[in-house]
């Protein structure tokens, strides 16, 4: 609350936005909005409070007070921004009235295509980048490789929670997994060019991850190699409508199994440009902005409106 005598300064803004997951953001966005007269706009993030209660982090009295206070903010919103349709029906669901859905997505332009991995390749190699955390179950990727052996390989980039148990258990298992911290820039380009697959996933039994996609579901889809789903609700049905790979069980034999089944055949990695086609119609930045701009401009005019007529009377 501290950010409202600097919000109360300069020129008047056209709308309010607060982004979600910060309560204090939302509580803030909305003080000014009434002390402004100007529409409030709630951009959530992430299925949240759902995920919090989800990963047990919001729980008891404390749970209550929260969930609380993101429906009376959510219930005053002049407009609610999600980045899933699935989120979105849940919050309308609830009885929140104004929701809209503006993905999260890339700039096409930057992100290049590569053509699809060699057919003789004798070692097939899956990669993984992104956030090492509880959300994500790495373990299993772990497990799987340890399952397959000599002539599979799997690297995994980036950094969180979870990365000093993942070391260890591959150590344990032997696995063949070669772990790397964040990359970024041409080192990323390279892992993405030396793999056959590229992971997406999210652990299974966390209804909020349902409605959720995972960031680097764009990237992977617009870079053009096979992709390997561990996914399920909102971001399996982009894989399959991108026609862009595999969904398989949050489970080291399914993914074991369907790994063997690539690497014996390995024609069905090269994905196509289905993926990166699905990214320019859906997740385009280009495409996105003007979306946003075109639903923030209609409630501004509607604020307008509805100021106009109560000055007349």
């Amino acid at each position: 609350m501290m950010s409202v005598p600097v919000g109360l300064g300069g020129k008047k803004p056209d709308a309010i936005l607060a982004t979600a997951p910060s309560l204090p953001t939302l509580a803030t966005g909305y003080v000014l909005s009434k002390l402004r007269r100007v529409p409030f706009i709630v951009e959530m993030r992430d299925a949240w409070p759902d995920l919090a209660r989800d990963a047990r982090i919001v729980q008891g009295s404390v749970k209550s007070i929260v969930e609380h206070a993101v429906d009376f903010l959510q219930q005053r919103a002049d407009l609610v921004v999600t980045v899933t349709e699935g989120f979105a029906d849940t919050l309308q669901a609830r009885g929140i009235k104004h929701v809209v859905t503006v993905s999260n997505g890339l700039d096409l332009h930057t992100v290049p295509f590569l053509e699809p991995p060699v057919l003789d390749r004798q070692e097939f190699r899956a990669l993984y980048l992104g956030n090492h955390g509880k959300s994500q179950k790495l373990d299993i990727l772990i497990r799987a490789s340890a399952l397959l052996g000599e002539g599979f390989h799997l690297t995994l980039v980036g950094q969180g929670t979870t990365r000093p148990q993942l070391v260890k258990l591959a150590r344990e298992l032997n696995a063949p997994v070669t772990f790397y911290p964040s990359l970024h820039g041409p080192a990323v380009l390279e892992k993405y060019r030396e793999t056959d697959t590229c992971i997406v996933s999210l652990r299974d039994d966390w209804k909020s991850f349902e409605t959720t996609v995972p960031s680097k579901t764009y990237e992977v889809l617009a870079i053009g190699r096979h992709v390997t789903a561990i996914v399920r609700g909102e971001a399996e049905r982009i894989i399959r409508e991108a026609n862009a790979g595999d969904v398989v069980h949050a489970n080291p034999e399914a993914v074991a199994q369907l790994w063997r089944e690539l690497a014996q055949d390995r024609r069905r990695l090269a994905a196509g440009r289905s993926g990166r086609d699905w990214v320019r119609e859906h997740a385009d930045y280009a495409h996105l902005a003007l979306q946003y701009m075109q639903e923030i401009a209609t409630v501004v005019s509607k604020n307008s409106h509805a100021s106009g007529r109560r000055e007349a009377r």
